[in-house]
């Protein structure tokens, strides 16, 4: 393990570390029961199996986009269209799911292909956008999560509405429907999905030639052009992929036991998310499903906390607010990366000196 990667872990731990120990004192102030608080917030979701059951239901879709943005990022392309690819995901296998009777073991892959697909075509959207018109990809893509949204509405309400419901879409078949794994819980087949994606992700960033150029031109596109990379084909590869990511990551969240018909009018938040969690990982997928796991254990605690004392569920929008600013900030730890880098480069010197 070389110094840079010892540092990331370092920082992150201690991002975290100061981010709870922040909202520790914050609970001690405001709350009139603050051990009993805390104790919810830490130990809650292992105090039952079905609050667990919810950490690991509510990390699945996390690692869909988590994986996704890093990929996207990985290419310094500041693409935030994971949420409408997520969105459009679960619109498109809803409508597939809705229209296209097939055997039940085809039915739900079918269904969660063409919805990657749709997501890649979401997130395509500011990436030719960047390149043909030079767009900032970055508002470019905010505005079509918009588009996405008032578009699935739209769908959503002309054509998939059930009369009997308000604002759902008819009741989706059950040969679309993924299983769970473990009995009394929600816990379904798309954890195994998320994990192998996450898996792939690794592979494709860091074990192939288009990861390598991918990674290059994120770091310095301008050596990577010098080097012959192509940046129009990094950029669009690595959009498509992400979208794709993003998008099944909404086919399995719609057909997952969590839902039984397509009911989202608006944006769910996990192309957000998202970001908070490629930082957690440093952008690199094999650590995203740890990442997941971290931010959906905190929010399944702080919910437990607010039901059960009188602090408020947005404790933990204090906690990721603070990890990302520590994580982000360049200065952070900086006195111990240099002592890292010199104490690394005199043991390299050393070793030389003794061969």
């Amino acid at each position: 393990m070389n110094s840079t990667t010892k540092l990331n872990i370092l920082r992150t731990v201690m991002a975290i570390l100061i981010a709870l120990g922040i909202s520790f004192l914050i609970i001690l102030i405001v709350s009139d029961e603050p051990i009993t608080a805390i104790t919810k917030l830490m130990f809650g979701p292992l105090q039952k199996s079905r609050y667990f059951g919810n950490v690991i239901e509510s990390m699945i879709p996390l690692i869909f986009t988590g994986v996704g943005v890093c990929i996207m990022f990985s290419a310094n392309q500041i693409n935030l269209a994971g949420e409408g690819a997520f969105h459009i995901g679960g619109l498109v296998a809803s409508v597939i799911a809705l229209n296209f009777a097939m055997p039940a073991g085809l039915h739900p892959v079918v269904c969660i292909l063409l919805a990657g697909l749709a997501g890649s075509l979401i997130t395509l959207i500011p990436a030719i956008m960047n390149v043909k018109t030079t767009a900032n990809e970055l508002v470019s893509s905010l505005m079509v999560n918009y588009l996405v949204l008032y578009f699935s509405n739209f769908i959503l309400m002309k054509i998939l509405r059930d009369p009997k419901t308000g604002a759902g879409s008819y009741v989706l078949p059950d040969s679309a429907n993924l299983f769970t794994l473990f009995s009394g819980t929600r816990i379904h087949v798309g954890l195994v999905i998320a994990l192998l994606v996450a898996l792939f992700g690794y592979w494709f960033l860091y074990k192939t030639k288009i990861g390598y150029e991918l990674r290059l031109t994120g770091e310095n596109e301008n050596f990577a052009k010098y080097s012959g990379v192509s940046i129009v084909k990094v950029i669009l590869i690595s959009q498509l992929v992400g979208g794709f990511i993003a998008g099944i990551g909404g086919g399995v969240e719609i057909l997952s036991p969590i839902y039984d018909r397509f009911t989202w009018t608006a944006l769910l938040g996990y192309g957000w998310d998202a970001i908070i969690i490629s930082t957690l990982a440093k952008k690199n997928p094999l650590y995203v499903p740890f990442s997941a796991f971290f931010l959906a254990y905190l929010r399944v605690g702080a919910s437990i906390m607010s039901r059960a004392t009188d602090v408020s569920v947005e404790i933990v929008s204090i906690i990721q607010g603070v990890i990302i600013l520590l994580i982000v900030a360049e200065q952070f730890l900086s006195k111990y990366r240099y002592k890292m880098i010199a104490k690394e480069a005199k043991n390299n010197l050393n070793i030389k000196e003794a061969k």
